[in-house]
């Protein structure tokens, strides 16, 4: 016997609903902006491909392409632009530098701390200014990229001066007499360095972060939470290595004294011996050189070590 009309739309109801106690299945799209180019953009490619977003192999140089989720696409654009881009609805989350979202004070909010790109904003003046501290930039000229953050900053130390907007070389102008002291992006120092220049105070410190639009947030909650965690893991695995050997039972104390694991190490039975088990642990890449001879010295054998991905708590 054929199904009426009311049937057939009660099977597509049961169809979107899924499974009694389970959520329907996402139907939307969820889009992220992140950086064309510049010096986070390769390391954002590569979290992006650890974490599952792959995208496909494409020679098109395309604003907007979908990833291999389908639900999944991404939106290429200048790091200053993406906190407005994410603010304004036109892309759900944006991967861009805490700096760059303070500066343009766009009501974004902030999901998760990437840990790349690390770097401080940093007042400096020419190394042989008679100049040590801040208080004495009165009435001074700053050159900065940075200008809202660099107004805050001196107006909350008491400190009166001439922002000098520039949009690049910052180190070069107060060699050239433009500004007698910049606002400027330092990660090792080196660019200072050999600009001659010296730091006199820390502005704030910025890394790349994953930031949400409000709205989208509340909307698609559930996807974005999806991604957040993808990301989460593999920023978690970063550093660290998996560990795997055989103990006989007698020296497991003596490893176990040497394996402090991220929660200590996962001991299992091996089926072949019952003198014989297996250690399981994940521990730090910069430990791993000097754990293998301990742990050799204690007991342990078959060691191997694996890198890790991601990794999920």
């Amino acid at each position: 016997m054929s199904s009426g009309p009311s049937e057939n739309r009660r099977a597509k109801k049961r169809n979107v609903a899924g499974k009694a106690g389970e959520p329907p299945a996402f139907s939307g799209m969820v889009r992220l902006a992140i950086p064309s180019k510049g010096r986070i953009a390769a390391p954002i490619m590569e979290l992006m491909e650890k974490s599952g977003l792959h995208l496909p192999d494409t020679t098109e140089r395309r604003l907007i392409i979908r990833t291999l989720d389908p639900h999944v696409e991404i939106l290429f654009a200048r790091p200053v632009d993406i906190p407005e881009y994410v603010a304004n609805g036109a892309a759900d989350l944006g991967i861009t530098g805490r700096d760059v979202v303070t500066e343009r004070g766009s009501g974004v909010e902030e999901l998760l701390d990437l840990q790349l790109g690390k770097a401080a904003l940093v007042v400096a003046v020419r190394e042989d200014a008679d100049i040590t501290a801040v208080g004495q930039l009165r009435g001074a000229k700053v050159a900065t990229e940075f200008p809202a953050i660099s107004r805050r900053f001196f107006a909350e130390k008491g400190v009166p001066v001439e922002i000098v907007l520039v949009g690049g070389a910052c180190e070069a102008t107060p060699h050239l007499g433009i500004a007698d002291a910049i606002v400027d992006l330092s990660s090792s120092g080196a660019t200072l360095k050999t600009n001659r220049l010296r730091v006199i105070d820390e502005v704030m410190r910025t890394s790349t972060i994953l930031i949400a639009n409000r709205a989208s947030l509340a909307k698609k909650k559930e996807k974005i939470e999806e991604i957040r965690l993808a990301f989460e893991s593999v920023v978690r695995a970063r550093g660290q290595c998996y560990l795997m050997m055989n103990v006989n039972r007698s020296a497991l104390p003596a490893v176990e004294k040497v394996l402090p694991g991220l929660s200590g190490p996962t001991v299992m039975d091996v089926a072949s011996t019952e003198d014989l088990v297996a250690v399981h642990a994940v521990v730090s890449e910069e430990r791993v050189y000097a754990l293998i001879n301990a742990l050799k010295r204690a007991g342990a054998r078959d060691i191997l070590v694996m890198a890790i991905e991601r990794m999920i708590r």
